[in-house]
């Protein structure tokens, strides 16, 4: 989320924040208070399709899209095509660990700034599952 600044003296969990400074949103620590989460820093995925969750910013345990009058205004357009990406990629590939490579030594930390990534880059081998010819149809009039 980007910083805020503070329209007044304020005083926030004990902290005087004064007009004019800059304020975060600190959605890290959000997004792993074990008062929110069982076992925040488990990779569990499973965990979202166990809660209801509202990600369009009024359930403030996620945060992806900002919440409140400035919450983003492409959010629906991204996870729209982010869901899709991802749909095409799952059906026309089958996906693996390189040679060698156990699941368990996959490193799942991030990194953190504006935007969380892997703190190392995945690798991953995609072995295609349809034949050349069909993998590249992208219209129904082309089949």
């Amino acid at each position: 989320m980007l910083p805020h600044k503070a329209s007044k003296n304020v005083k926030i969990g004990g902290y005087d924040i004064p007009k004019g400074a800059n304020v975060m949103v600190n959605v890290w620590a959000i997004a792993r208070d074990p008062k929110n989460w069982s076992n925040p820093l488990e990779y569990r995925p499973e965990r979202f399709m166990e809660e209801s969750l509202d990600i369009k910013g009024n359930d403030f345990r996620v945060l992806p899209f900002g919440a409140g009058r400035r919450v983003c205004p492409g959010a629906q357009l991204g996870i729209n095509l982010v869901s899709s990406m991802v749909g095409h990629l799952l059906h026309h590939f089958e996906w693996s660990l390189p040679e060698g490579t156990k699941p368990e030594d996959v490193d799942m930390m991030e990194s953190g700034g504006i935007v969380t990534f892997m703190a190392t880059s995945l690798q991953a081998v995609a072995k295609p599952r349809l034949p050349k010819q069909d993998l590249y149809k992208r219209f129904p009039v082309e089949m």
